[in-house]
């Protein structure tokens, strides 16, 4: 049991850190929010709350691993190595990529 609540301390920590420090993920909470209160308003049935649950927490997991990366590459190859940039590049494209489709699948859902 001790294990379970020292793995919960470890990913609450994990969470504050990402909103304290990622101003994106403090962005995409704002969003979230809206899209929740815009759903409560709009009385979506029960299979439509899931699909926007389910990409909501994807696209924040997506910025917590995006976020994750890049820390790790900022220690790996800080400016030393030239894909470096690309990478940091290419995961913030994930987000974007993922986030434009999601726009667009809550627009779907909500209107």
């Amino acid at each position: 049991m001790g294990a379970l609540v020292r793995s919960f301390k470890h990913a609450i920590r994990g969470l504050a850190t990402v909103i304290r420090t990622e101003k994106n993920f403090r962005w995409h909470l704002l969003i979230a929010a809206v899209v929740v209160a815009a759903a409560w308003y709009k009385g979506l049935s029960k299979e439509r709350w899931v699909g926007l649950l389910i990409i909501m927490a994807f696209i924040m997991a997506l910025e917590i691993f995006n976020s994750a990366i890049e820390r790790l590459v900022d220690v790996l190859a800080p400016k030393t190595h030239s894909y470096a940039k690309d990478i940091k590049d290419l995961l913030a494209a994930m987000v974007l990529l993922v986030s434009i489709f999601a726009a667009v699948i809550g627009i779907i859902i909500l209107l």
